[in-house]
């Protein structure tokens, strides 16, 4: 049985917490919220994920020094633009420790990706990074699913690989940490794109362009960035684009559909309950394009919709329109 500290108390925490726990581990979990706290460890529930009983080997507090002390690694699971700023908190309890990123974004105001936000509050330390396509709502429940661990250390690949791994969870490694990081956080945005489309009545036809060609431009910019081109038509690149895009479970898909169906950037935020990291992220990917010159259509019309003002329908033209090109 091994020990882990969780960071982060949202749905993807919980979900991770659950699945660990069932494999026998012992999970602490921090929470800035008294209420949630209390709602985990009194009455046994997530506010996320309505209908889970919370497992007995899984505690919540408020203080980071419980949750981190003698624990075997972190999972670092808070929405992307708190990472800094809670990292400071514990960073001086991390010791040897791996952390495990479990976020999917970037760091907005330095345009990076999250373990480099890391690595430069703490040059020392292990870094590693779980992504791939899945939902909280279907791990938290057992469905099958199947992540990748990236890190350049080989014990974070094998020490994830080993607790995780079970008949309802399987485990890939991957030495490319920048590829995996970047497709997590920039597929959010074509899941937007396609919340979009699905606003406005789009069809199969359409999400099937949609997500090949915004395969394409992640992957444009993701190997620019030093991602590996493979990895981006692996698990954290197209697998979670697919997923993402296709599915009701996503919040972010969710919010562009919202969008398309004419609601204001406020009232999708609102309606949604949720933090939405591909708000952020297509202003950083908008940002990164533009300073390395890499074409990106997709991203640049969705920017366009969302602080601009373009209508959903007048982006779709701009797009089927464009000048004529080969694949």
């Amino acid at each position: 049985m091994s020990k882990i500290a969780i960071v982060g108390s949202g749905s993807w925490g919980v979900a991770l917490a659950t699945h660990l726990a069932k494999c026998g581990n012992e999970i602490k979990i921090w929470s800035f919220s008294e209420e949630e706290k209390k709602l985990i460890n009194e009455e046994r529930k997530c506010k996320f994920l309505p209908g889970l009983v919370i497992h007995e080997n899984i505690t919540c507090s408020n203080e980071l020094e419980e949750v981190i002390q003698d624990t075997e690694f972190i999972l670092h699971v808070t929405p992307s633009k708190f990472t800094r700023e809670i990292f400071k908190q514990y960073k001086q309890y991390v010791g040897n420790k791996p952390v495990i990123i479990c976020s999917k974004g970037f760091e907005k105001e330095s345009l990076k990706t999250l373990d480099e936000v890391i690595k430069e509050e703490l040059p020392t330390a292990r870094v590693g990074a779980l992504s791939g396509p899945s939902h909280a709502e279907e791990v938290s429940v057992a469905i099958p699913t199947v992540l990748v661990i990236a890190s350049e250390d080989d014990e974070i690949l094998t020490m994830i690989q080993d607790t995780f791994m079970c008949d309802e969870m399987r485990i890939y490694t991957s030495k490319d940490i920048k590829g995996v990081e970047l497709g997590g956080a920039l597929k959010n945005i074509i899941a937007f794109c396609a919340g979009v489309a699905a606003g406005i009545g789009l069809g199969d036809n359409t999400f099937a362009a949609l997500i090949t060609r915004g395969l394409n431009e992640l992957t444009r910019l993701g190997v620019e960035l030093g991602g590996e081109r493979e990895t981006f038509y692996g698990l954290s690149g197209l697998g979670d684009l697919i997923v993402t895009c296709l599915s009701e479970h996503s919040r972010n898909r969710k919010a562009g559909k919202l969008i398309g169906q004419g609601k204001t950037l406020e009232e999708t935020k609102k309606e949604v309950g949720m933090v939405i990291e591909s708000i952020d992220n297509i202003e950083v990917a908008y940002e990164l394009c533009k300073r390395h010159h890499v074409d990106m259509p997709i991203v640049e019309t969705v920017y366009q919709v969302i602080y601009e003002k373009l209508e959903p329908q007048k982006a779709v033209k701009k797009l089927m329109t464009r000048d004529k090109k080969s694949e």
